[in-house]
């Protein structure tokens, strides 16, 4: 099958939804389907050889983050011309709804398309003003796909239609099989998020730090991720500063590490989650997880059985927590079971099954649909066979 996957977010500027996609890609390359995925990307970002350039994004604040978007008349010629270039079987869109590539090629594509949603966003004034100018394009998609139960949520209380839920995908063997960095062991903390981005949380976790530390001063906080790190422990009194260890960004290999290493990994995102792709990584590699009770968090940790949960924004509640794991071998070890359990239901080899029956759905509805059309028309014709 020729699948053409559209990102709507800069490729050089890593993300939950681009991690899909490049995962879900390498996924349908491994099992023989021909891939090509049109992305936001600079000039001098190495790209994948599946990966086509639709040039520069520009950042947009979008859904509480601030989103590298691709959009305008140069960005929809090469939209055109991909589309034309590919004769795809089948072109699976990532949120259509947003202002960039997806809507582009929404608005160009023929043919099936399948669209995912990830956004989880209930209150969004701006997707509803814009429904008269995405409904024309969101009518022409053949299946729907929602990452979760309130992303879905989200599409159907402001775009109407409905949605098949299949959650992001991860490689849990790949995590699961990682070694573990010594340095990064005994006692640790681990974060990986955007460092200057609110909704990741950090700040929650800083704001907690100094209880947990007073409580078990041996433990430090590692975190993984690009941003300001001065900015970042400005609110911790100046002796406590060295507790905390800042790793930039790091490879998938050393992530996989990472979570391996910590004795909990600390998820303490404040909102504008539809999904919590981390959670799935951190469960993959055998991290117990402490995360706040976001809807979206609360459903990938099976309502707390997988994984525990604190109230959110609340840094008290999160100290008090963290404290008790790490004083609880026993408890952590019974978090990483049933985490290490509860995961496979997000490994590729299901994931990607599913996604794949919805392609195979929707290219014999269009194809059923075509020849029905043949045969109307060799009727009109006088050309039916006896």
């Amino acid at each position: 099958m020729r699948i053409g996957i559209v990102c709507p977010y800069s490729w050089d500027v890593p993300g939950g939804v681009q991690f899909h996609i490049r995962d879900l890609a390498d996924h349908l390359i491994r099992l023989g389907h021909e891939v090509s995925v049109l992305a936001p990307a600079d000039d001098d970002t190495p790209l994948p050889p599946y990966v086509v350039s639709a040039g520069r994004a520009v950042p947009v604040p979008y859904n509480g983050s601030v989103a590298r978007l691709n959009f305008g008349f140069l960005s929809a010629a090469r939209v055109r011309r991909w589309l034309h270039e590919g004769t795809f079987d089948v072109i699976h869109i990532h949120e259509p709804a947003s202002p960039s590539l997806g809507l582009l090629a929404c608005w160009a594509a023929q043919g099936p398309i399948v669209a995912t949603f990830h956004t989880s966003n209930p209150r969004s004034r701006a997707m509803i003003a814009a429904y008269p100018i995405l409904q024309p394009a969101l009518e022409k998609i053949s299946a729907r796909i929602a990452v979760s139960e309130y992303a879905r949520r989200t599409l159907v209380e402001h775009l109407g239609g409905d949605a098949v839920v299949i959650p992001n995908g991860v490689d849990v063997d790949f995590f699961a099989r990682a070694k573990p960095e010594p340095h990064w062991q005994g006692d640790t903390l681990g974060f990986i998020g955007r460092i200057d981005e609110p909704r990741k949380g950090l700040s929650v976790l800083m704001k907690a730090l100094p209880k947990i530390l007073a409580e078990r001063p041996q433990t430090r906080l590692l975190v993984a991720g690009r941003g300001d790190e001065e900015e970042a422990v400005a609110s911790l009194p100046e002796e406590l500063r060295s507790r905390v260890e800042f790793l930039g960004m790091v490879s998938d290999e050393d992530k996989a590490r990472f979570l391996r290493s910590v004795d909990v990994y600390v998820a303490p995102n404040t909102g504008g989650e539809s999904f919590g792709i981390i959670l799935v990584e951190a469960m993959s590699a055998g991290a117990p997880v402490l995360a706040s009770d976001l809807d979206a968090f609360a459903q990938v940790l099976d309502q707390g059985a997988a994984g525990e949960l604190f109230a959110n924004e609340d840094a008290d509640a999160l100290a008090t927590a963290a404290v008790r794991l790490l004083a609880d071998p026993a408890r952590r070890a019974e978090l990483r079971e049933r985490g290490s359990a509860h995961v496979r239901r997000f490994d590729w080899s299901t994931v990607g099954a599913d996604i794949l029956g919805v392609y195979e759905t929707v290219t014999e509805g269009a194809a059923s649909v075509a020849a029905d059309e043949r045969i109307g028309l060799r009727a009109r014709l006088g050309l039916a066979r006896d």
